[in-house]
């Protein structure tokens, strides 16, 4: 019953002023509380503060009486720091946003064309190895540097955070093309190299607002989420090639005119769609069937762009059929969005569910219904509601009100893993550094090939460097795409701690850096493709470790502070030591370029013995954390933490 409606006036300090309203008197009788609480009584005030700054909040007022003793808690936010988020809610917008997602990500592959476009860099600018090896850590740099992005992940929507992205892609490859296309001559080494880290910033903007967002949209199925989109990124360069070879007439100016509007344009057209959404609380047995057909409709469009790259090289194709071959990609490419437009049409079909047996998945089970002896509201869906409403940081009023709420004050502990972290929790974890130390090892070693990998080509006389690219683009792409879906399923069945297969493919990484080293006949595109396999798994094993390990809620500034082991590495491996010894050999033959085994082979051996150490550290982190999975993964799916907060 209620009762009340007492308005007062009220002063805070010389800053404020508050109207609070006693709106109503509750006897609550609640089942969360213990059994020896009897009626719980308390006044609710509605506060609402103006302070002279102009900062306008809301906030309750909580007066509670018998059992407890007397207390006030005053919780209130500011409104003006608070991001609203509306959920879009429905089983279609994820599908809808995934499928937005796979374009927005091809956009975020860009850093991925800078093999197409770096022999024009040295010939046209006249750069030597050296600098053009440091304009590929820029490229590094600018797509791994992801912090900032993190942070607005949880401060701002998806579509602002996508548009810093489209303002810096436009920015950075337009101060290329000046370059490139000497529209503008003798530009400083140093702007260029500002210019690139800018544009291939854009990467990290766009690949963070799509991933944390169909992450928090698909929170029952990371691993296959993140193998798929990262899956899409890794398979960018395929798409990038077949465009520069077929409709760009292999013009390096002409690739950074389009990635200057072409890109942009895609992502402002597509940021309306990326949207968070209501996400499933169960299991779906259809949703299973649509990341199937997505993962299956991928790998064609891989096999597809292999084929006519090679096609493309080997043949001479007239125009037309080179357009006709690209608009087919563009179908490939647009291939998920038949999942909602199958929703459409079958509506009723995707709103049946099998739920999980034994699963604690299913947070509040049949939402709509009541049973009369279970709580109204139980500690750990009200935790999960309320925290859905705030994505910042400070939550230690909510949960002080909550705890008044539920019968007890509960004493703030440090979370668990599995729970969710802080980032300036998160990084004082050996398991945290034991990650990014794995990563950091398969990455760094895995990039240096790809930044270099046109000079590998020509060292050991290979012309074309374009099915090379192409291969590993395409192992790079179903390493990422394997990678989430085999994790997936030994997690579940098995238990199976996802970062064994990091250690699993360094070991294979180690056999690949050997290939490369022995130059043998016919070893160079084996290698390349065991190669591009391996390190696409990295990626797709990384992204669900660190969300499991600690949390969605701050997913955003934890991922993209793991990505930097990608730039850190290259800066290590690629510029200071295949750059170094490739300049050293070059000089030896008396030119700028070198050919033979010797331009790298101290570079892979070195890489090799990097992969082994990673190993080492993949099977210390493996045993550290099976107990973790053990318990997240109990029952053959995915186990919400009964306290994900703090």
């Amino acid at each position: 019953m209620t009762e009340g409606g007492t308005i007062r006036l009220c002063s805070f300090g010389t800053h404020a002023v508050c109207v609070s309203l006693s709106f109503f008197f509750l006897d609550l009788r609640m089942h969360m509380l213990p059994s020896k609480v009897g009626p719980y009584k308390a006044f609710f005030f509605l506060i609402i503060e103006y302070s002279i700054k102009g900062n306008f909040s809301v906030g309750i007022l909580l007066r509670e009486s018998s059992p407890f003793p007397y207390r006030d808690v005053r919780f209130a936010r500011n409104l003006r720091k608070m991001p609203h988020q509306v959920l879009k809610a429905g089983s279609r917008p994820p599908w809808i946003g995934l499928a937005a997602a796979v374009w927005v990500q091809f956009a975020a592959g860009s850093a991925y064309n800078f093999p197409l476009y770096s022999s024009a860099l040295k010939s046209v600018l006249g750069f030597n190895q050296q600098q053009l090896t440091i304009l590929g850590v820029a490229c590094d740099v600018g797509e791994n540097v992801g912090i900032l992005p993190g942070i607005a992940c949880n401060k701002f929507p998806p579509w602002m955070v996508l548009s810093v992205g489209v303002l810096a892609c436009f920015l950075g490859y337009g101060v290329l093309w000046l370059a490139v296309s000497q529209t503008v001559q003798n530009l400083p080494f140093l702007l260029l190299w500002l210019a690139l880290c800018i544009a291939t910033n854009s990467n990290a903007w766009f690949g963070t607002a799509v991933l944390v967002t169909n992450m928090r949209n698909f929170p029952l199925s990371r691993g296959t989420v993140a193998g798929l989109l990262k899956g899409y990124v890794g398979l960018s360069a395929a798409v990038y090639t077949e465009i520069f070879s077929m409709v760009l007439n292999n013009s390096a100016s002409e690739l950074l005119l389009f990635l200057t509007i072409g890109l942009p344009i895609i992502c402002l057209a597509m940021m309306y769609f990326i949207r968070p959404c209501t996400p499933a609380t169960v299991e779906n047995s259809y949703e299973h069937g649509h990341f199937l057909f997505t993962q299956g409709a991928s790998v064609v469009l891989g096999i597809y762009l292999l084929t006519t790259t090679i096609l493309d090289d080997v043949l001479t194709l007239s125009k037309a059929i080179s357009y006709t071959f690209v608009a087919i990609m563009v179908v490939f490419m647009m291939s998920p969005l038949a999942i909602p437009i199958k929703m459409t049409i079958f509506p009723a079909n995707s709103k049946k569910f099998v739920q999980p047996v034994n699963s604690s998945d299913q947070l509040a089970s049949d939402e709509g219904e009541s049973n009369p002896t279970e709580p109204l509201l139980t500690p750990s869906s009200s935790a999960s509601y309320l925290m859905s409403l705030q994505e910042n940081e400070d939550s230690s009023d909510i949960e002080t009100l909550l705890a008044l709420g539920e019968g007890a004050v509960r004493e703030k502990r440090r979370p668990r893993r599995g729970e969710d972290f802080k980032f300036r929790e998160a990084v004082i974890k050996a398991d945290f550094w034991l990650l990014w130390m794995v990563y950091f090892l398969g990455v760094g070693s895995g990039v240096t090939v790809l930044n270099n990998l046109a000079q590998i080509g020509y060292a050991q006389g290979v012309d074309d460097t374009t099915i090379l690219l192409s291969v590993f683009s395409f192992c790079n792409f179903l390493g990422r795409l394997s990678g989430g879906a085999v994790s997936e399923h030994f997690v579940r069945s098995k238990t199976i701690p996802r970062t064994i297969w990091m250690s699993v493919t360094q070991v294979i990484m180690v056999a690949a850096f050997l290939l490369y080293a022995s130059a043998a006949s016919g070893t160079l595109y084996a290698a390349t493709a065991l190669l591009g396999i391996c390190y696409g798994v990295q990626f797709a094993i990384m992204i669900p470790t660190a969300s499991e390990l600690f949390g969605l809620k701050h997913f955003g500034v934890i991922y993209n502070f793991m990505l930097l082991g990608n730039p850190v590495g290259a800066i290590f491996f690629s510029a200071w030591l295949a750059g170094d010894v490739y300049d050293a050999e070059a000089s030896k033959q008396g030119g700028s370029s070198c050919y033979g085994a010797a331009c790298f082979r101290l570079t892979f051996l070195v890489l090799a013995c990097m992969c082994g150490l990673g190993t080492l550290l993949g099977i210390v982190l493996t045993i550290r954390i099976r107990p973790v999975y053990r318990m997240l993964y109990a029952g053959g799916s995915f186990r919400i933490p009964q306290s994900s907060h703090h």
